[in-house]
């Protein structure tokens, strides 16, 4: 038994609000004036913290669907890491844009100087080719296995990405730490069905 791929048809849309509502809450709540003292560095923060919980929750999909019940959940995937990109865009489009008016050269040197910066514009970058790439006819154009090779990406994106919310974190690190461990639990996982399939591990 399964989910019903007509049950996950009808689950999509709702999805879809669900992980588009949090960046007009956010917004308009900025505009509105109620996203605290420092409300550009608060609407940022939210902004990453929400596109690092959805790069995870990527990584989970693929453990999930070994669950029988749960196998077609991974028509999902692609909607949830299209929506991590989209926060990740909308994060660094608010720190360029709204933090730094288009100022490039303090920017550039931010990036440069600071480790914190570097990790995330490279897990930003890192990003590009997997959202390019998330759709049928690429998936067709490049063959399944090159698209699979180059989705791999998201095993570097997304301790990069924790690493980039670890060293912004100045106070309590619990909450990046915690990430850390489940990427490393869900890479782990990954590992060593690899080895499984290749024989160099004990089933």
């Amino acid at each position: 038994m399964k989910l019903e791929l007509s049950l996950i048809k009808k689950i999509k849309p709702i999805l879809f609000i669900i992980l588009i509502f949090p960046s007009f809450y956010w917004f308009i709540n900025l505009y509105l004036g109620k996203m605290g003292i420092n409300p550009i560095d608060e609407t940022i923060r939210k902004l990453g913290e929400f596109s690092l919980r959805l790069l995870i929750l990527t990584l989970l999909v693929t453990p999930i669907a070994k669950i029988n019940l749960f196998r077609n959940i991974v028509m999902l995937r692609r909607m949830i890491g299209l929506f991590a990109f989209y926060y990740i865009c909308l994060h660094l489009s608010t720190y360029i844009i709204l933090d730094h008016f288009f100022n490039w050269n303090f920017i550039l040197k931010d990036i440069y100087k600071r480790p914190f910066i570097t990790f995330g514009f490279f897990s930003f970058l890192l990003t590009i080719p997997l959202a390019l790439t998330s759709n049928n006819f690429l998936v067709k154009k490049l063959t399944y296995k090159i698209w699979k090779r180059i989705h791999k990406l998201i095993y570097f994106i997304t301790p990069f990405a924790c690493l980039h919310y670890y060293l912004l974190t100045k106070a309590d690190k619990t909450e990046p730490l915690v990430y850390f461990f489940i990427i490393i639990l869900l890479l782990l996982f990954r590992l060593i069905n690899y080895l499984s399939k290749k024989g160099s591990f004990p089933r």
